[in-house]
């Protein structure tokens, strides 16, 4: 019995993969203005009461999702800085104390800005948590990740180049009907940087008060994009990613990295790490190392999946920003093949696309294949740089469509991850059409790491001898798990 349901999984992944070829989707988005939305919308609503909490949001706190980071801001005064909180809505048993700061940029002078740590949570628990003082106070909830595990099923959706536009609200209210657990959001935040003098700080709180819907009640994964750089000479500010750093903290620390712009953390059964695209990464830089060093501390028996966040895509075929993830392609790619990354996620292209598994490792400046092959061991690179920001949409693919690309097409929309267990996942990519949530590009992936470690069982089960010596315990719990996979 285990062999024939080792033998059909085998069939029936084997079918997924290289085996189609590419698609170019006809698809021609309908685009409503690209404008940003005015800051006299609602989107952008102010809370009500004397220097009330606003632009809430959190991210998880520590390195294993046993801790929160709430931040907020207050626009007239400090306020109170301490977070309650407790398992039953309006009764909060505990309280945690943050800290306030506020800064300036150019001729704009921030809210205070409070961060507070919330940790020693339990796993799987809903939480309601109450700040700010009097009839200013504000009440929110969120919901803490199942424990570590390698079967733990988890929900999460991937945004990129956001912005604040009418484009940009569908796809966060899209995004938020999934019913996702957590936000990976892979760059490009506000679009404030498109905005001059004063007007950038405005932007940025106006966009703060426009994702809070969500990211108040979600986790938001920060990673940062080209538009957080801001480097303004004409301003006088030449510090680069100031307003980001100040304003979305990230739990960087508890991975053991030197720099909040990169991290890794784990949240359920996955291993989650984020890089920066323009920070240095070649050889013997601080994120080299550091990557170096995280890679090893991956334990696929915990946490099987393995997923890396960053904002310019490594492979990508639209004429926008072609190759310009081609240095960290050569820097990195070799690692994630080695370590079996089972996706890679990416924005700045203001499309989406999808790749087969394939690599380029083979290749250097005087021998190898120049070109992309199927590689069973490397990641699928997702591009979702299609937020809605109001750049517009990256409309020019490049054509013929290279082999190494599964489906593309330039549309605004958002993707959701759902891990079922540790050999499968179910991914969708969802189009924003007319103001509808249209399910359009969607595969079942399977896990790198348990995908090797079952093939490596069926070989060991050939042998009639050590089946019959195998616990008859053992066989069943192997039965079960693969019974529990999506493909059954």
């Amino acid at each position: 019995m285990l062999v024939q349901l080792l033998l059909l999984s085998s069939v029936l992944l084997s079918c997924i993969g290289n085996g189609n070829a590419g698609l170019t989707s006809a698809f021609v988005r309908n685009e409503w203005p690209s404008n940003d939305i005015p800051l006299d919308n609602e989107a952008f609503a102010v809370p009500k009461g004397y220097n009330a909490p606003q632009q809430v949001h959190i991210t998880q706190g520590d390195y294993d999702g046993k801790a929160v980071i709430i931040s907020w801001v207050t626009p007239n005064e400090p306020g109170s800085n301490k977070v309650r909180y407790g398992l039953t809505e309006g009764k909060y048993d505990f309280t945690a104390e943050g800290t306030v700061q506020n800064y300036t940029f150019y001729n704009y002078k921030s809210g205070y800005i409070h961060q507070c740590l919330v940790n020693g949570l339990q796993y799987d628990k809903k939480y309601y948590y109450e700040i700010g003082n009097g009839d200013s106070s504000r009440k929110f909830w969120f919901q803490t990740p199942p424990e570590i595990n390698p079967d733990a099923s988890y929900k999460f959706a991937i945004i990129g180049d956001l912005g604040q536009t009418y484009n940009s609200l569908s796809t966060l209210e899209h995004c938020m009907q999934t019913g996702a657990n957590t936000i990976l959001f892979v760059g490009d935040l506000s679009y404030a940087d498109r905005y001059d003098n004063h007007d950038v700080g405005v932007r940025w709180d106006s966009w703060g008060r426009f994702v809070e819907r969500s990211a108040a009640y979600q986790p938001w994964i920060w990673s940062a994009g080209n538009h957080e750089i801001e480097y303004f000479p004409h301003l006088g500010e030449v510090i680069p990613f100031r307003n980001y750093l100040h304003r979305y903290p990230t739990p960087y620390p508890a991975s053991k990295s030197s720099s909040p712009m990169w991290y890794a953390m784990r949240r359920a059964s996955a291993h989650i790490i984020v890089l920066s695209s323009y920070s240095p990464y070649v050889k013997y830089t601080p994120q080299w190392r550091w990557l170096n060093q995280e890679l090893k501390r991956v334990d696929r028996e915990k946490t099987p999946w393995l997923i890396v966040l960053m904002h310019t895509p490594i492979y990508n075929s639209n004429d926008a920003h072609f190759m310009e993830g081609e240095s960290m392609r050569v820097v990195f790619e070799r690692w994630f093949c080695h370590y079996k990354v089972d996706l890679v996620f990416a924005g700045h292209v203001h499309a989406y696309e999808r790749s087969y598994r394939i690599s380029n490792i083979r290749y250097n400046i005087s021998s190898g294949t120049s070109y992309p092959v199927p590689d069973k061991s490397a990641p699928v690179y997702i591009t979702v740089g299609d937020g809605g920001n109001q750049e517009g949409l990256a409309q020019r693919f490049r054509d013929p469509q290279p082999d190494y690309s599964a489906f593309r097409e330039a549309s605004y929309g958002h993707s959701t991850l759902e891990i079922k267990n540790r050999t499968h996942a179910l991914y969708h990519w969802n189009r924003n059409d007319e103001g509808k949530r249209v399910p359009t590009d969607s595969f079942v992936l399977h896990n790198q790491y348990w995908w090797v470690h079952s093939k490596l069982l069926r070989n060991y089960l050939g042998n009639s001898h050590r089946r019959r010596k195998l616990k008859k315990n053992y066989l069943h719990s192997v039965i079960s798990k693969i019974s529990r996979s999506h493909i059954f």
